[in-house]
């Protein structure tokens, strides 16, 4: 997504020339192109796919719509198996219309998560709980701390339900650090990404995430926490950025990984 106006075919010679050999996907463009068909294409390319997101949106009370997200998190669930990545980065979803029941949105994730986490460890895929800035809350993420999410992780096991850590999200929370500790005890940090804080933020605030830099997280400090909690795996790069996205996708792909160099440790 950070440099989503690039085609698959084009974010794929880009990260080889580039010498990127990991790349996280979200659904969408690979629906269009086709999942087999991307699949080869990151393969034939020597690339790992590290993520698909997303998954989630399992909020709903009515009872169609909560079988209609069941279904659709079983397909991407199917979709992470074929690209060959083992994490499905799931955001929860937000209120239903009318609703101001926090409580009761949190519990229907867990419901879903009861059916969702067999089927996926199924499928050789774990599940990411992946807590969204409280401003997302009512619309989008009704989980918005890594203690939220872990508290709704750990009654399932590792294996099948762990949490992903984004530094956009979690970067104000002076719990977060410890809540890190707490996941790697647990074995479920099942993937780490980096955005910078900037203001001000649009608005509808969904595209405000900052290029590696030029905001307000020490990134080298949030890298650091989840190393010490044990994370030893791919750390991606996720903007939704408008101003990057009417530029070069190379271009901004190619600052991208300079940025990356720059702001964390070797």
């Amino acid at each position: 997504m950070t440099v989503k106006q690039l085609s698959l075919p084009e974010l794929v010679d880009a990260c080889r020339d580039l010498g990127v050999v990991n790349v996280g996907l979200w659904r969408e463009p690979v629906q269009a192109h086709g999942v087999e068909a991307t699949a080869k294409l990151v393969r034939d390319a020597g690339l790992t796919v590290t993520t698909l997101c997303r998954g989630g949106f399992l909020t709903a009370i009515d009872p169609d719509e909560r079988a209609a997200a069941l279904a659709d998190n079983r397909r991407a669930v199917d979709e992470a198996a074929a690209l060959g990545t083992e994490v499905l980065v799931l955001v929860s979803g937000g209120l239903p219309a009318g609703s101001r029941d926090l409580h009761g949105a949190r519990e229907r994730i867990a419901d879903a998560l009861s059916v969702l986490g067999p089927y996926a460890e199924e499928h050789g895929v774990k599940l990411a709980i992946e807590p969204l800035h409280p401003m997302y809350a009512a619309d989008r993420c009704v989980v918005s701390t890594l203690a939220q999410a872990l508290d709704l992780a750990e009654r399932f096991p590792a294996h099948q339900v762990g949490v992903a850590v984004d530094t956009y999200h979690v970067w104000w929370d002076d719990r977060a650090p410890a809540q890190i500790a707490r996941a790697g005890a647990g074995g479920r940090i099942h993937t780490f990404q980096l955005a910078d804080w900037t203001t001000p933020l649009p608005e509808g605030v969904l595209t405000g995430r900052g290029q590696i830099g030029d905001g307000a997280i020490d990134m080298r400090e949030w890298q650091g926490h989840v190393e010490t909690a044990g994370y030893t795996g791919a750390i991606e790069v996720e903007l939704f950025n408008d101003a990057l996205w009417a530029r070069d996708g190379r271009e901004v792909l190619a600052e991208t990984a300079e940025r990356f160099v720059s702001h964390t440790a070797a």
